[in-house]
């Protein structure tokens, strides 16, 4: 039988990896499904996992511990500590740890109950026990927070999002971290303010460090759940009957589908940041500079559209970009728009004290391609070491964020496709830099800031959505300088290897990066 591989620690083979170097049977299938090894694969002193109902992931996190306890020290070797959050859950994890040893054809005593005593003398602690020869065991408990005091080992927090006391839960048990213990969380969500969510919003920005495992029942059927039911069952599988298999679950769960199966907190949908954060990190002495062109400007000759855009970045932006310190780095993001929408540009400049400030703002409205691609290569090439750019490159934004990129360095442009997942992944990171005020500097311009609120909880994941706001003089927004902001803030966060840099001098010219074999050379001039 074929398990999942697990680390620990290096170079040792883990139990299970030994268990693989066996062999494999032929024609039986694995023990485990790729989300299940998956998951079992992760090692890290935290790791969480959000899951839809019924995949399996805790009789996959049983197969995990029975390995672990059942291993030397010299090879890894820890107690378990499973705490469920009612009596049931605790029975059916210490049975499925009871079948796995005997899967394994592990000596292991006889599941025994018993009681812990409490710091209340009042409060009585029920455990289910499984002891191993090497010393260790497998202890199933309640989720009082007192009863990992002075423990250590391995902590399972199983459907952590309905335990009473997650925040005090957590605390006591992370402390078992500082002896090379590991703690793993595994839950459905049970809504956006839900003390899970928030540990796993921590992690995705940067705040707490852990690991992160997302598992959707569809991800799971993907990876041969429903087969796995067939085998169960004794019955042939039929992707008809699959699909009809895994509408009925669906249609079973209802409004709450989002939440139960695709791992989407509910009780969403309110704006991501609010107005008193925002306005904190606002200064009135960030311009937005705001250029537009009339309609039908694109059927200007070509020269005369580079004169007055070159005259226009001369005018407003050299002045802009001659007072930025020349020891700053430099960052920006860029949603894109020909018609209708805006197009942003979004400038940071992280400082000795890693604070990220905005210096200005670029919109363009109904700007020409050209026109776009000569104010922003003005831009960046006027920054001060200037290091990483992100671009919005769905539809026609692909086009100046691949001139970008052959402009500056494929290693420095990053060309974003803006899906879900990214702003799942990403708004966070900004969330966390307003909060912790170390990104600052916003225009204290009112349709900036509505753009900035623009963002919405939506399925869980804040994004914006399709309504549009209107700015004074009728015109259309669409969060636009909000995308831009988040793209800047993108690229500050990503690393990018330095070949060669410099710091420029404003008053002394500008320097350009041109890529050769050999690297990044400069060319000095004025450009």
């Amino acid at each position: 039988m074929k398990l999942a591989p697990k680390q620990i620690p290096e170079p040792q083979l883990s139990p299970l990896a030994e268990i693989l170097s066996v062999g494999k049977v032929v024609s039986v299938p694995e023990v485990l499904l790729g989300y299940q090894q998956r998951w079992v694969g992760i090692r890290a002193p935290l790791k969480v996992g959000e899951k839809s109902r019924r995949i399996g992931l805790t009789w996959a996190e049983a197969a995990d511990n029975v390995l672990v306890a059942a291993s030397s020290t010299q090879a890894g070797g820890m107690n378990v500590y499973y705490l469920g959050y009612n009596q049931d859950m605790t029975v059916e994890y210490i049975q499925a740890c009871a079948m796995w040893a005997r899967a394994f054809n592990y000596a292991a005593g006889e599941i025994e109950e018993g009681i812990w005593e409490d710091e209340d003398p009042d409060k009585h602690i029920k455990t289910y026990t499984i002891t191993f020869p090497s010393g260790k065991r497998i202890v199933a408990l309640t989720s009082r927070p007192s009863n990992l005091r002075g423990r250590q080992g391995v902590v399972v927090i199983d459907e952590a999002a309905f335990h009473s006391d997650l925040a005090e839960l957590l605390k006591a048990a992370l402390a078992l971290l500082i002896w090379g213990g590991e703690v793993h969380v595994i839950s459905t969500h049970d809504g956006v303010e839900n003390p899970f969510n928030e540990l796993i919003e921590e992690i995705r920005s940067g705040k707490r460090k852990g690991a992160l495992f997302r598992c959707t029942f569809k991800e799971a059927v993907a990876d041969g759940l429903y087969k796995r039911v067939c085998l169960r069952k004794g019955i042939a599988y039929d992707a008809a009957e699959e699909q009809a298999w895994v509408d009925d679950v669906y249609s079973f769960y209802g409004d709450a589908a989002n939440e139960e199966l695709d791992c989407i907190p509910s009780q969403g949908g309110g704006a991501y940041f609010s107005l008193a954060l925002i306005e904190q990190r606002t200064s009135r002495e960030t311009p937005a500079l705001r250029l537009t062109c009339p309609q039908g400007y694109e059927v200007s000759a070509e020269y005369l559209r580079l004169a007055e855009s070159h005259e226009w970045c001369e005018r407003e932006l050299l002045p802009l970009l001659q007072v930025i310190p020349a020891d700053v780095h430099s960052y920006y993001g860029m949603d894109f728009a020909r018609s209708g929408d805006l197009s942003v540009i979004w400038p940071l400049l992280k400082e000795q004290d890693l604070r990220k400030r905005t210096p200005f703002v670029i919109e363009l409205r109904n700007v020409p391609f050209k026109q776009q691609e000569q104010i922003l290569f003005y831009m960046v090439r006027r920054l001060p070491n200037f290091l990483k750019g992100a671009h919005d490159a769905r539809g026609n934004g692909q086009q100046i964020a691949e001139a970008a990129a052959v402009e500056f360095g494929h290693n420095r442009i990053d060309q974003v496709m803006l899906t879900e997942g990214w702003y799942r992944d990403n708004m966070p990171g900004l969330k966390a830099d307003l909060e912790d005020d170390t990104l600052y500097a916003i225009p204290a311009d009112k349709d900036v800031v509505t753009d900035v609120r623009a963002f919405r909880v939506v399925k869980g994941v804040a994004r914006i959505p399709d309504t549009r706001t209107t700015e004074k003089g009728g015109a259309k927004r669409h969060g636009d300088a909000g995308i831009a902001l988040a793209l800047a803030d993108f690229a500050s966060r990503q690393d990018v290897e330095i070949f060669e840099y410099h710091r420029v001098n404003p008053a002394a010219g500008h320097t350009r990066a041109i890529k050769s074999g050999a690297g990044w050379r400069h060319k000095k001039g004025i450009w």
